[in-house]
């Protein structure tokens, strides 16, 4: 079996520099390359500040950029020098056309496929790293065969992430599975086998999962489709816990404990966001029903309207208890990221509810550590109906003020709402917020992160999500005081 000595890796994002920086670090032998046409996002991957945080990812790239970690532009001599050639690049839901809103869009796949067709020189091993359709590595194949020269040949595998954002580094360092497709050819599973050989560097040989190339495809989808109806299943008892009395958190520790369901993704909140479970559900929903099942479908369609309904329930709580109007007052907005650790805004929550507030007249404070301005103003304003950027941005900046600290951001506010789970909120002055923002003053928890009996204490109307708060109880104790 020869062995892998250089790695390029197309596509410089969430996936594929986190993953390739692990590989460098773990394989030191391997001269690894991740490259992007992206000449903006490669210079800040070869700076001081990086394109995307992540904890512990600064570390690694400083410990191995420049000896075996390389960040190019040089698409082509890169894929021509490399043995191993990850396709790390993105795969949105398509916009329009045939499977518009659920199907995965395979034309960075497909232009990438064809740039190696065209560029490669040897035998090479692709690897599908982007989540994609099952059997997207077919199509790959397909063109790889119809595009190259004789004496130029391919293996193509499939190898999905499992990488949770904010947890990146240690998932690739600490993983609990890698998971390898291809053929079932004598060729085939010699590429897999020196897959197997660099993730052996690091990860036991047992964790290591071969299967055929359409099996690793789909448990990718699967595990995602998966994890998400956990998380609507809890969003769907909180609004049950909301009209009886009872408290989602001790219902899902109680669930929890039976070891056939398991106490993670049982958070109940306002919603899940990120850049995989709403489009791999939606890839998923338009594969069934290309593949006439409308049945396994719907069911899997459900899991995105019950995040939807979670969203739009927890928003309109946020109007109904600012007395049914929201024009011109002022609403801090704690958090835009979709979730913490991570400056990543993909299908964030936030964004939905601050399009629901900016439509219904609200001004918006918004405040979070690692999302910059740019991006915020961005994301909202791909929500006004305008032909022109530049008059959405402007219509957006009207009633969005960032902030850099969150004590300003609640200066003359109505209400506070809590949109991402980041460490710093539970332990922020919000005796100093409550005395800065107009009276009554609310406390929306979107992500059931504080001290909510503080928080009454303090004298803020809190609002949460699958608990009702006993606010007589909180009044007693203030007055025995």
């Amino acid at each position: 079996m020869s062995t892998v000595h250089k790695i390029c890796c197309i596509g410089a994002g969430y996936v594929g520099g986190p993953t390739c920086s692990v590989i460098a670090l773990k394989c030191p032998e391997i001269i690894v390359t991740v490259v992007d046409k992206n000449k903006q996002r490669i210079d800040q991957w070869n700076s001081e500040k990086l394109p995307i945080f992540e904890p512990g990812l600064d570390d690694v790239v400083k410990q191995c950029r420049g000896k075996n970690l390389y960040f190019s532009t040089n698409v082509e001599e890169s894929i021509k020098d490399a043995d191993l050639i990850f396709i790390s690049v993105n795969t949105p839901t398509k916009m329009f056309g045939v499977g518009k809103g659920r199907a995965a869009d395979l034309k960075y796949i497909e232009a990438a496929a064809r740039l190696i067709a065209n560029t490669a020189v040897g035998h090479k091993i692709v690897v599908e790293k982007s989540t994609v359709p099952v059997r997207a590595a077919e199509s790959i194949t397909n063109i790889l065969k119809a595009n190259t020269r004789p004496e130029v040949s391919f293996q193509v595998l499939s190898n999905p992430e499992f990488l949770a954002e904010g947890s990146a580094i240690n998932d690739l360092l600490n993983a609990e599975r890698i998971l390898i497709g291809g053929e079932q050819t004598v060729e085939g599973q010699g590429a897999i086998k020196q897959l197997c050989w660099v993730y052996e560097h690091w990860i036991p040989a047992e964790r290591i999962i071969t299967t055929n190339t359409w099996s690793s495809e789909l448990s990718k989808l699967a595990a995602n489709a998966f994890l998400a109806q956990k998380i609507s299943s809890i969003n769907a008892m909180s609004a049950v816990c909301e009209a009886t009395g009872a408290d989602v958190s001790e219902v899902a520790h109680a669930i929890g404990m039976d070891s056939r369901i398991g106490s993670k993704f049982l958070q109940a909140s306002v919603g899940f966001g990120g850049s995989c479970f709403q489009k791999d559900i939606l890839n998923l929903v338009y594969i069934c029903e290309c593949l006439n099942l409308p049945e396994v479908a719907t069911y899997w369609q459900q899991v995105i309207d019950m995040n939807e309904y979670q969203k739009s329930r927890f928003t309109n709580n946020i109007i109904e208890s600012l007395f049914n109007t929201v024009t011109d007052k002022h609403i801090a907005i704690l958090g835009f990221a979709f979730k913490k650790n991570t400056g990543d805004t993909r299908e964030s929550p936030a964004i939905y509810i601050c399009r629901y507030l900016l439509d219904e007249g609200a001004r918006l404070n918004i405040y979070d550590p690692q999302v910059k301005r740019s991006q915020i103003i961005s994301d909202l304003s791909n929500s006004v109906n305008s032909c022109l950027i530049e008059e959405a941005e402007l219509g957006v900046t009207e009633l969005v003020t960032i902030h850099s600290d969150p004590y300003s951001a609640a200066i003359g506010a109505h209400a506070l709402v809590i949109c991402t789970e980041w460490d710093e909120f539970v332990n922020l002055d919000y005796k100093r917020m409550y005395d800065s923002m107009l009276k009554p003053a609310f406390l929306f928890d979107g992500r059931k992160l504080l001290n909510h009996e503080k928080l009454l204490a303090v004298g803020f109307h809190v609002e949460t999500i699958g608990k009702r708060l006993n606010r007589s109880k909180i009044n007693r104790k203030c007055a025995d005081t």
